[in-house]
């Protein structure tokens, strides 16, 4: 059965009618660089739960692919600057904490 839904899909898809991302896709989604991390964790969630759904239809699946990615990567920045901010902690005299040097210090 899935072999003939494919089959003829194949037949549908035409250079016209496929998009690089679903209609609207743009004006819905707020800015990811602007996403904290909890944001965008949560908007990456959503998207594997939509995916994993499979009610969703494919072009509109291949742009939440997208844009589950760019969450991803997003998510990891995120969780690899405050790795760099924990390896930066300054000790003092006595081995306890002091502070934290900003990531961007150098």
């Amino acid at each position: 059965m899935r072999q003939s839904i494919l089959h003829n899909s194949q037949a549908l898809l035409t250079p016209d009618c496929i998009t690089a991302k679903p209609l609207g896709m743009d004006e819905q989604a707020p800015d990811i660089a602007g996403m904290s991390f909890e944001q965008a964790l949560k908007a990456l969630e959503d998207v594997v739960r939509r995916l994993e759904g499979g009610e969703v239809p494919l072009e509109e699946s291949i742009g939440l692919y997208e844009r589950g990615e760019t969450l991803r990567r997003h998510c990891q920045a995120r969780l690899d600057a405050a790795q760099a901010r924990i390896e930066k902690i300054v000790a003092g005299p006595d081995g306890r904490a002091t502070g934290a040097v900003p990531f961007d210090a150098g």
